[in-house]
């Protein structure tokens, strides 16, 4: 919620500025109470869900095809970034539609310079309107900079991860410590919330670009991400192209450790392994 708030309200021209994460959540319980923190949060829960299941088994997918014979217990980037990138890419497009929706209920709180009588009562109810005003293309707005931000972000991601992974493995074997499943658990928190802090790091402009061109009323302005970014940076310097950083990268650690050691332990449950 404050991460969207944030992009939107502290790249703008007029109306409110956040100072921080603390003053956007403290602002949101004091004009739209606690209900008002979880605003889009129906369509972003059912985005993520889908998105995060498809990520992860287009990612296996791809990397098993793409190694292939070549045997190697060092990660491969030639596998690596390959297949993260492709895997989202395609997850981008599942992604777009939902975060469009839950970026556009997100603005219109208190604070919103959006009219109250142009404002969506439901996830739904936003869906079918922009379908409607702006055809079936309009509910894919920001789909250029979504793609860029998952294929770039998700190369990072993964390599990161795998490379984190590979050599705090390496290291623990050479020290001959004993292997249980609490120390994989352990080590795929680290490398999956390092893997989640570099995402965010490498990509979080595209997505305050992403943010705007979704949230923009005029239909006619710019859906070139870096058309966007030049502007935000005209207008507020590199600050506003990083609108959000601090939240956004407090939450990255923990809710990508939870994604790996989840996706790890299922591997495990149905026996696949992981190279």
């Amino acid at each position: 919620m404050y991460q969207v708030k944030l992009q939107k309200h502290n790249t703008e021209a007029h109306g409110i500025k956040y100072r921080n994460g603390l003053h956007c959540t403290a602002r949101i319980l004091k004009t739209e109470g606690i209900k008002g923190l979880y605003t889009g949060a129906t369509s972003s829960f059912i985005g993520v869900a889908f998105e995060s299941s498809l990520l992860f088994g287009i990612y296996s997918q791809t990397k098993q095809s793409l190694q292939g014979e070549l045997q190697s217990d060092k990660p491969l980037p030639k596998v690596i970034i390959p297949s993260a990138a492709f895997s989202g890419a395609i997850i981008s497009f599942v992604l777009c539609p939902s975060e469009l929706v839950k970026c556009r209920m997100q603005v219109q709180g208190t604070d919103s310079v959006v009219p109250k009588s142009s404002r969506y009562s439901s996830p739904l109810d936003c869906a079918l309107q922009t379908v409607k005003s702006e055809g079936v293309t309009g509910i894919f707005r920001g789909g250029l900079a979504t793609f860029l931000r998952e294929s770039v972000g998700n190369a990072v991601f993964f390599s990161v991860y795998e490379y984190v992974r590979y050599y705090m493995h390496s290291q623990l074997k050479a020290a001959s410590f004993n292997h249980s499943n609490l120390f994989d658990m352990g080590v795929g928190i680290v490398s999956g919330g390092l893997g989640g802090v570099a995402f965010w790091s490498a990509v979080l402009p595209l997505d305050v670009a992403k943010t705007i061109i979704q949230t923009s009323p005029d239909r006619s302005s710019s859906r070139n991400p870096f058309q966007v970014l030049n502007m935000i940076y005209r207008r507020t310097g590199l600050k506003g192209c990083y609108a959000g950083l601090g939240p956004t990268i407090a939450r990255a650690f923990p809710a990508n450790a939870a994604a790996i050691v989840t996706w790890e332990l299922a591997m495990k449950m149905l026996g696949i392994k992981h190279d």
